[in-house]
């Protein structure tokens, strides 16, 4: 009997411990984190097929912008979106949180097409978020 429990534990441990390691493995990757490409530019990846027609036949035009405006809107976005996924809310949408530092200057394309996911969100799947500009929500 004594055996048993040795081998009833040291069977259960590793699994327990192998089970948290995961755990923590899925929420490093439910983070997106932007990255340089080898230009050293800033850049975004959006996986999903309808962002490209949007950005180019339904979003405002990038000359529209200044980097400044849409670094304070994108900041107030980025908090609002994170705490959807902190607090799991619209979780068929809000899959990730967002790694993004308002003091790290990524250049008016990388904010732009940042913005513009937002935007995107919100044209596709009719999200609301408060730090989107009058203009670039989209009711029907």
């Amino acid at each position: 009997m004594k055996n048993l429990a040795i081998v009833f534990i040291l069977i259960i441990l590793p699994l327990n411990l192998f089970a948290q390691n995961n755990s923590q493995k899925q929420k490093e990757e439910s983070v997106m984190k932007p990255e340089k490409n080898d230009d050293g530019e800033w850049e975004l990846t959006v996986i999903d097929t309808q962002f490209d027609y949007f950005l180019n036949a339904v979003a405002r035009p990038i000359s529209q912008y200044s980097e400044a405006y849409l670094k304070r809107r994108n900041t107030m976005l980025v908090t609002e979106w994170n705490s959807y996924f902190t607090l799991g809310r619209y979780r068929n949408i809000v899959e990730s949180s967002i790694d993004y530092d308002p003091r790290e200057k990524y250049g008016i394309k990388f904010e732009y097409k940042l913005y513009q996911v937002f935007a995107y969100v919100n044209w596709q799947y009719k999200l609301r978020m408060n730090g989107l500009g009058a203009s670039d929500t989209f009711r029907q």
